[in-house]
């Protein structure tokens, strides 16, 4: 590594904040501001406004620092959001892990997955029939004679049954709608409504096409979706995008639905198909195709013909009432082929992206490659089992693998950085059990490594309704963006939405009674406040899960007309630059022996130190390698 040629000065400089001498050295190549589209907004301008790094090497502890700053990686590209520029405010999200107290919602996920790998999880069981215990001799007191009463309980463990089929079909297609919405197939800023699952009458089938007597349930949601991000879209600001232009109409949104329900594909007694905007469910025995000149109405009447053996089972691939083995594995980060099989079908299904967008050089770029120096197991408290660095954890049901979470182990936290799976296991919410195992890994790990205590959720965004599940896991912090200082979500929450973009430490020093003397001039503060953010935003990632590449956008760093407010707040906050560790053809030497050497004063180089500072903070820029080649 470069740390072996670094001169005792850098070596000292390098190792000051490190609690190990052989924790390596962090060199980074400054790419300075960027300007690109917004993957939140889907804004098409250059809105999205970010200071970029690509890092050659950090140490652990360098990046804990910069993550307590700020910063984020996409493989080797570390960027930081312009908070007070850029279109949509990304404050990064933390939970002491110890404090962490489950929703009864995170509570059911836990749950579920137990009953699963149990074998006894209820989508799992046959929808049986069962007695209504509502029918007594009390109750058919009235009934004139025994064949009344006999008809009045057939009739009733008719319509148990059927109760119980359409509940158990309409929370499936309900999960399905949670898992798109999560994932960004739909609109985040909207509120779906909830599925409703009907029994289609004998009647009514007798009117349908050929071969619809088979036809058994139906649900119009696609219909009441498309309505709706129809209606949410007239009052944004796009309105005019027509209804033909809108790629959500019901039909493509109804056959994304059938198709994403892989667990019910092909269960015993019921297929699943969808035709003209409408979600159908058919007796196995026969599977009707689309017809384009078909429509299905719905009818409320209950059938009497329906059968008291009615089950639903999964597809084979879940068979039901089998105990299976549940395997949590922690490796290093490496190119797996199996993973990258899994990568790319979840990108694919769930996402939607192009197969030949999905390619192993973007997978390792964005999933592998990490610059962070792995530190091995210390036999201390200072370091857990595991060691520190980039980690894939793999879930593994019965020797498949299902899902994959990407993390780095940090001296002060675990930092999730993004999950994919198998869509066959939406079912099971991956991407909340997954981080409740994370909550938990660092709880146990804490007893051995006393400073990691925290769980970072990435960035939260609290004008993308999508992400605002990341608060859910409390009691959580949201980072300042001026002092970077920890604000408790619910302080900060209530300042969030009145404006997306606030300095939150100012608050906290007003509620306690403190006062506070601004970094910044009140003219600059005016400009900030006037600022405009557009809050119909959408996320890219599910888990989840931040910016998945480094952004495509042009360097702004000639724009001398944007960056005055920059210039002034650096010379308030930061003084020179002269202790900045810079890297030239393999040597260390500060700012200030360079400057005597070779360069003029008020070169561009110092302009760019200037930034350089103000986004690393004193302290890094004097230890971390500022690369010049």
């Amino acid at each position: 590594m470069a740390g072996k040629t670094v001169k005792s000065e850098a070596s000292t400089s390098s190792s000051s904040g490190n609690s190990d001498n052989n924790r390596g050295e962090t060199v980074v190549s400054d790419c300075g501001r960027r300007k690109s589209s917004c993957g939140y907004c889907k804004s098409t301008a250059s809105t999205s406004v970010s200071h970029g790094l690509w890092a050659h090497s950090i140490t652990v502890d360098d990046y804990q620092e910069l993550l307590d700053r700020g910063w984020r990686r996409s493989g080797s590209f570390l960027y930081k959001p312009e908070m007070e520029k850029t279109c949509c405010p990304s404050y990064t999200i933390r939970l002491r892990a110890r404090d962490f107290v489950p929703s009864k919602e995170q509570q059911r996920v836990s749950k579920r997955m137990q009953r699963f790998v149990d074998g006894t999880l209820d989508v799992k069981k046959s929808v049986e029939t069962r007695k209504d215990p509502g029918v007594s001799a009390s109750a058919c007191g009235e009934a004139s004679s025994s064949g009344t009463k006999k008809s009045l309980s057939n009739k009733n463990k008719e319509k148990t049954v059927g109760d119980h089929i359409t509940y158990y079909l309409s929370e499936q297609v309900d999960n399905m709608i949670r898992t798109w919405s999560e994932s960004g197939q739909f609109p985040c800023s909207v509120q779906l409504p909830k599925a409703s699952v009907k029994k289609v009458s004998q009647a009514k089938r007798k009117l349908l096409v050929e071969g619809a007597e088979d036809l058994m349930y139906s649900s119009n949601i696609a219909f009441q979706i498309a309505a709706t991000i129809r209606q949410a879209q007239s009052i944004a600001k796009d309105a005019s995008q027509s209804a033909e232009d809108n790629p959500l109409s019901p039909k493509i949104i109804a056959e994304k639905l059938a198709a994403s329900l892989d667990q019910l594909a092909n269960t015993n007694g019921l297929a699943i198909r969808a035709c003209n905007g409408h979600i159908n469910f058919y007796t196995a025995a026969t599977q009707v195709s689309s017809n384009e000149d078909s429509h299905i109405a719905l009818g409320a009447q209950e059938s009497a013909t329906e059968r008291k053996d009615f089950s639903l089972r999964l597809s084979p691939v879940h068979p039901q009432g089998k105990r299976r083995r549940l395997e949590i594995r922690l490796k290093r980060s490496s190119f797996d082929p199996e993973e990258f099989a899994l990568y790319r079908r979840y990108q694919i299904k769930v996402h939607n992206d192009a197969p030949d967008h999905v390619s192993e050089i973007s997978y390792r770029r964005f999933l592998v490659d990490t610059p962070l120096v792995p530190v091995q197991p210390s036999g201390d408290s200072r370091v857990p089992p595991c060691g520190f660095g980039s980690f894939h954890q793999q879930y593994v049901i019965d020797g498949r693998l299902v899902a994959v979470g990407v993390i780095d182990i940090l001296p002060k936290c675990l930092s999730s950085k993004y999950l994919f799976w198998d869509p066959d296991f939406a079912f099971l919410s991956p991407g909340k059990y997954s981080a409740l195992q994370e909550i938990g890994w660092v709880k146990e790990n804490e007893v051995s490594c006393p400073s990691l205590q925290y769980y970072y959720l990435g960035y939260y965004i609290h004008s993308c309704s999508k992400m605002r599940y990341k608060a859910a896991y409390c009691p959580s912090e949201l980072l300042c963006p001026l002092r970077y200082q920890w604000v408790p979500f619910d302080v900060a929450q209530p300042l969030l939405d009145r404006k997306p973009y606030v300095v939150l430490s100012d608050f906290v020093l007003l509620q306690n009674g403190e006062s506070s003397q601004p970094l910044v001039s009140e003219n600059v503060m005016e400009v900030q406040g006037d600022e405009n953010h557009d809050e119909d935003s959408n996320d890219v990632l599910i888990d989840d899960e931040d910016e998945m590449t480094e952004p495509e956008s042009e360097s702004s760093d000639d724009d001398s007309g944007s960056d005055s407010f920059d210039q002034t707040s650096v010379e308030i906050e930061n003084g020179n630059v002269s202790e900045i560790l810079i890297g030239l053809n393999g040597s260390r030497l500060r700012y200030k022996d360079l400057r005597r050497a070779f360069v003029p004063e008020e070169s561009y180089l110092e302009s760019q130190l200037h930034r350089y500072k103000r986004v690393v903070g004193e302290k890094l820029s004097e230890r971390m390698v500022y690369s010049l080649g």
